[in-house]
């Protein structure tokens, strides 16, 4: 049986892919993705794509995911650009295509499953025969269940739907703790019941500040009581995340998705970046070294 650790990688803004690769593999992370959010800002990605596979080969790394993060429910010119992925995917030497589930904006969550279910199973079957994982983001995007933005996917309640809707292997969830605790969900436990639809990893954390609600509530405003973390200054426990991982036989890789925290941003951006990649690392164990016996 061939044994590894799961790697770990860091998100890269998809307009500035090509010239932060480098910086970032020379930091030490093994994997990359490359995401854009509702548009593609004039990268032609089938372009762009054979050249960050062939950047990627030539630094002995990587690309795991190309994301495109949008809303095909509401937005057909969506719906193709997702498919434009899908078909892309292996231009970057991607196995996976991460997104949102869509959403009919400022609408309740449930009245979007049946034109999901329409679109997404369409966009399944592209990926299974392009041999691709669609891995839906578990962000809420500001939005509630009674008034969705433009992710259904953020909820397990609406998982067990979305997942009824499109019963197809190449579809699961691109899964973080952060989005998770700013909903007040156990993020541990939830993993030991869901790990098998997890397709891909952001590394993102939270803090809760459980004082903060026990007097105000978390109705005052937006996630301001769980602000995101770069992974090492959050509430996750990271060390069980890779034990469920390994037990469940994941063979992905985490992904750092840094420009959040509110603290190690900007010009303390890369500091933070490094710091997760030393962290996460320490916590999957280190380096796979074999046995000397």
């Amino acid at each position: 049986m061939k044994v590894s650790q799961i790697k770990i990688g860091t998100c890269l803004p998809g307009p500035k892919a090509e010239s932060w690769a480098l910086p970032m593999v020379q930091a030490g992370f093994e994997t990359l993705s490359v995401n854009f959010h509702m548009s593609y800002d004039d990268v032609a990605i089938e372009e762009q794509g054979p050249r960050m596979k062939a950047l990627a080969e030539a630094s002995n790394v990587q690309i795991t995911t190309l994301g495109y993060y949008c809303n095909a429910i509401q937005f057909e010119e969506h719906q193709h650009n997702l498919e434009r992925a899908i078909d892309a995917a292996a231009l970057y030497g991607a196995k996976n295509v991460s997104t949102f589930a869509g959403a009919y904006e400022n609408k309740p969550v449930d009245e979007s499953f049946t034109k999901f279910g329409q679109v997404f199973r369409e966009l399944a079957k592209r990926a299974e025969d392009k041999g691709v994982k669609l891995c839906i983001e578990n962000c809420p995007m500001g939005g509630t269940w009674q008034r969705a933005t433009c992710n259904i996917g953020f909820n397990p309640r609406a998982w067990e739907r979305m997942f009824n809707e499109v019963p197809s292997e190449a579809l699961g969830l691109e899964w973080e703790p952060a989005h998770q605790l700013i909903q007040l969900i156990d993020p541990i436990a939830q993993l030991r019941k869901w790990v098998k639809k997890v397709y891909h990893l952001h590394g993102k954390d939270a803090t809760v500040d459980h004082a903060a609600v026990a007097e105000y509530g978390v109705l005052c405003d937006t996630d301001w009581y769980a602000p995101e973390r770069t992974p090492g200054f959050g509430d996750t426990n990271w060390r069980d995340i890779f034990t469920i991982l390994h037990l469940n036989g994941y063979t992905g890789d985490v992904c750092v998705e840094g420009y959040h925290d509110p603290v190690y941003r900007e010009d303390w951006e890369y500091t933070a970046q490094k710091h997760a990649l030393q962290y996460l690392k320490w916590c999957r164990g280190g380096d796979f070294t074999a046995n000397p016996w």
